[in-house]
């Protein structure tokens, strides 16, 4: 309506919807910190004669919103514990633009290796050999980048089982795909906001966005790159549809901002060798999703070098669809995307 500004109106609905660390019959739940990052918890009270799951959640919100005091991801993860009987883990990180890259992955990195020490695990009954890292949107690709990281790391590597990333956001470098085409005026999330908050996170410059939204902010040094997210040789054909594939314009900006070809911010640039080390994964992309492609390229990616992955695809789904689960709008399709991502959780973790 030209009221006000969508990241304005979505931190206000954001603030709005921010809930208290309530326990319950079921549930204890705890706000306190790792490694100073705040975190809440949420604790099985019923007696178990063996160790728990653990899930550790990280929430979404371009790098510059939310928490996981919000309801949505309060709510999901209050019914992950009650309905798995798991320890669930939710970070909380610094936000851009205040705090830029890579202030989020290193409060998510600190916290969640924290968690994973083996006094901390003990103390929370938690088995080690049943925790999974989780994430929605920018959460996504925080998770994935998390895994990706911890795989590398002798230290914590055999201590993660599973990854879930619901429509993630994977890769920085090509804002062109068939699905940034395709949805550019959301519903939800459009083409200009995604870039525009991400843009956020990296930097603090105003003239970012609208050369990412050329699609030319890729250098001649990072060319090479590109083999890694080219949805013409990793999208499956019936979402190609019509689209030609076009090698993104090279532009020059690599100096001034190194972290848009980082795969620490694009998990979709590692290689296939360290794919490879990557645990179980469960994806799931929404059709009408200008992320919708990454996710679909991440699992083509994963399944190539091996890795055991489930792909749900939700034909009707929105990016964002989970935020929507809770009232006021208790909207049946976030609530089908709880459903799955909790489903999948009890059978495979």
């Amino acid at each position: 309506m030209g009221l006000m500004k969508f990241e304005d109106l979505f931190l206000i609905l954001m603030t709005l919807q921010d809930t208290k660390p309530f326990s319950d019959e079921n549930i204890t739940v705890i706000d306190t910190d790792f490694s100073n990052i705040p975190v809440r918890l949420y604790l099985p009270k019923r007696k178990s004669e063996r160790q728990r799951r653990a899930i550790i959640y990280i929430h979404g919100g371009a790098f510059t919103l939310g928490s996981f005091k919000m309801l949505p991801y309060d709510s999901v993860n209050r019914e992950t514990a009650n309905k798995l009987d798991a320890v669930v883990l939710a970070p909380d990180y610094r936000l851009a633009p205040q705090y830029l890259y890579p202030a989020a992955l290193e409060d998510c990195i600190s916290a969640i290796k924290f968690f994973l020490q083996d006094k901390v695990l003990a103390k929370y009954g938690v088995d080690s050999n049943r925790i999974c890292i989780s994430g929605d949107s920018s959460g996504g690709a925080l998770a994935a980048t998390v895994a990706q990281l911890l795989q590398d790391d002798p230290q914590y590597k055999d201590k993660i089982k599973a990854q879930t990333l619901i429509y993630p956001m994977l890769q920085t470098i090509d804002t062109l795909t068939p699905s940034y085409q395709t949805y550019k005026h959301g519903p939800f999330l459009s083409r200009r906001t995604a870039i525009k908050l991400a843009c956020l996170y990296i930097a603090d410059n105003n003239e970012l966005p609208e050369t990412i939204l050329r699609n030319n902010h890729v250098p001649q040094e990072s060319r090479h790159l590109f083999k890694f997210v080219n949805w013409s040789d990793f999208l499956p054909e019936k979402y190609k549809k019509n689209h030609v594939y076009k090698e993104p314009v090279l532009g020059n900006i690599n100096a001034s901002h190194p972290a848009l070809m980082d795969n620490k911010v694009s998990p979709l640039l590692v290689n296939d060798s360290q794919l490879q080390r990557l645990p179980l994964t469960y994806i799931l992309t929404c059709e009408h999703d200008i992320l919708r492609d990454d996710g679909l390229i991440y699992v083509t990616r994963l399944r190539n070098a091996g890795v055991p992955v489930t792909h749900d695809h939700i034909e009707d789904g929105f990016h964002g669809a989970i935020l929507f689960a809770t009232a006021p709008l208790n909207l049946q399709l976030g609530l089908r995307v709880r459903k799955k991502y909790i489903s999948w959780l009890e059978e495979n973790l």
